[in-house]
């Protein structure tokens, strides 16, 4: 019988930033491409270290990005961050288990429940979006069990890491969220 794992999520932290660097730039290729991840996009490790210090020392309401780490047992095992945030009103939100035997176990919509509250209360979001490679189900599944809206399929460049490729758009407002999550 697998043991009950405690999940936590909380803000980043300095100590946070090379965990993050090590999940894109040390990750198996096939991996990363089968979420939408150009390989040809990836930041130098230096490039990703200051653009998360820079986060981390950025009030709310001037935040370009924002992440969240997501916690088993009180270890990091990934992170949650929206980025093309217009405080008080959107952000474009994203979601990376690191540690590939957590994947696929139904921990994704739990991780989820604890990260919304950061982005709606201390952003002051209206609507957050997810805008997952279409063909990557698992993240596909969680945003459907977390009660966010599919609003279409369609064919973008949904990041600055990514391909062109088809997606998913999923749409959670803060109204849904408040009666969803009380």
């Amino acid at each position: 019988m697998q043991e009950a794992l405690e999940l936590s999520v909380r803000e980043i932290k300095k100590e946070d930033i090379d965990l993050i660097a090590d999940y894109w730039l040390t990750s198996e290729p096939d991996f990363l491409t089968g979420m939408g991840v150009d390989l040809q996009k990836l930041p130098t490790r230096r490039d990703l270290q200051k653009m998360l210090s820079q986060q981390i020392e950025t009030p709310y309401q001037k935040k370009k990005s924002y992440a969240l780490i997501w916690l088993a047992n009180g270890r990091p095992v990934g992170h949650s961050n929206v980025n093309e945030i217009e405080y008080g009103n959107q952000a474009k939100m994203h979601l990376h288990l690191w540690k590939s035997d957590l994947r696929q176990k139904g921990m994704g919509s739990e991780l989820l429940a604890k990260t919304l509250p950061f982005y709606f209360d201390r952003l002051k979001l209206v609507v957050i979006w997810c805008e997952p490679y279409a063909k990557n189900p698992a993240p596909n599944r969680t945003l459907a069990s977390s009660g966010f809206e599919f609003v279409k399929q369609y064919v973008t460049t949904p990041g600055s890491l990514n391909f062109e490729q088809e997606v998913n758009r999923w749409k959670l407002t803060r109204e849904k969220f408040k009666v969803n999550y009380k």
